[in-house]
């Protein structure tokens, strides 16, 4: 039986139930997309059971969005406490503490918020001379892409001690990362969940080291497997790099060989093992084998530099192809010049 709203009994679903509606179906059907099967369905009964909305209970749950919208739009920008500042400018103290703990009822604001919006080159300013331990904390909560980049940019006798210590990192005290946080930023929030947060750990490096060049990758794990075997082992067992071709079937070497430029397979295979050369060459055709080749040779020296960026590109592509479930692959673990 349909029903008509009370604006002394509303609950939140019929307030996403009087939004929906008051966007209109092009609006709505936008926002469905990003909603489980079980949401829509929950929320497209509610509509359906919704016989009238009063146009003054459409303009309160609009009002409602739109403060809660900005609110976690100055949560983003500042923290909380930045946007407890601002909406009390705004709406009064009040209503400010209404939105700000409606928010923060279900609201996880993850440390180092702020650094995440950063430009990785400001970020190494900043943490590029900190202990090799809070570096590690800050890169474990930045984006792999960013953690990538500032990684990269580090010493190399620091870039091994700091993938070490992400690594084996597990879970840290809400005040020491309100004290880092504090140190990097003093706009960021202090604002960090009571329980112990988790953040780093093998994955996490292995996410990271996904992301840097090949260089930088290849010195992280060259100084790991002297400092720390079965450490080194274990992330290599997580990760796929450019000698793990021979790794694949022949299926995923046809299909990665496809979408890779002859030029880049021709640079990339001068710094190749023979093994890995074998394989690859083994799973083209006689003329593509000979072109590569003949490539090869009329490029004469390449820098170590340019083989490396060229397969680290490949095994992007390598990477990529398996998470769109093209191919299976099994995990194991200067300018120098190239001839």
């Amino acid at each position: 039986m349909a029903k008509k709203v009370s604006k002394s009994d509303i609950t939140g679903k019929q307030k996403a139930a009087i939004l929906l509606i008051s966007l209109g179906p092009e609006y709505s059907a936008q926002i469905f997309k990003h909603l489980s099967n079980e949401e829509i369905e929950e929320l497209t009964l509610e509509i359906a059971n919704m016989r009238k909305v009063s146009p003054e209970e459409k303009e309160k749950v609009l009002e409602e969005f739109h403060d809660v919208c900005l609110a976690q739009e100055y949560i983003s920008e500042g923290g909380i406490n930045y946007a407890k500042d601002v909406l009390e400018k705004a709406l009064g103290s009040q209503k400010a503490m209404d939105i700000i703990n409606k928010l923060t009822a279900s609201l996880q604001v993850k440390p180092f918020d702020f650094a995440r919006k950063a430009d990785p080159k400001q970020l190494l300013n900043f943490i590029q001379n900190e202990h090799p331990q809070t570096i590690a904390l800050i890169l474990a909560y930045l984006s792999d892409s960013q953690s990538a980049q500032i990684l990269s940019a580090l010493p190399q006798e620091k870039q091994s001690e700091v993938a070490q210590r992400i690594a084996i990192m597990e879970r840290t005290s809400p005040e020491v990362i309100r004290e880092v946080e504090l140190v990097l930023e003093q706009k960021l929030s202090s604002l960090v969940n009571q329980d112990y947060t988790s953040a780093g750990g093998i994955q996490s490096i292995v996410d990271i080291l996904n992301s840097v060049d090949r260089g930088t990758e290849k010195n992280i794990m060259d100084t790991l497997e002297i400092q720390d075997v079965e450490l080194a082992e274990e992330i290599k067992k997580r990760m796929f790099v450019f000698e793990d071709i021979i790794t694949l079937d022949s299926t995923s070497i046809q299909r990665f060989i496809r979408d890779i430029d002859n030029k880049e397979l021709a640079v990339a295979l001068k710094g190749a093992t023979d093994e890995v050369a074998d394989i690859i060459y083994a799973n083209m055709s006689k003329r593509m084998a000979e072109m590569i080749k003949e490539d090869m040779d009329f490029m004469g020296p390449v820098r170590l530099k340019d083989v490396e960026e060229s397969q680290q590109k490949i095994v992007n592509i390598i990477r990529k192809l398996e998470e769109a479930g093209e191919i299976i692959i099994s995990r194991g673990g200067g300018d120098e010049i190239i001839v």
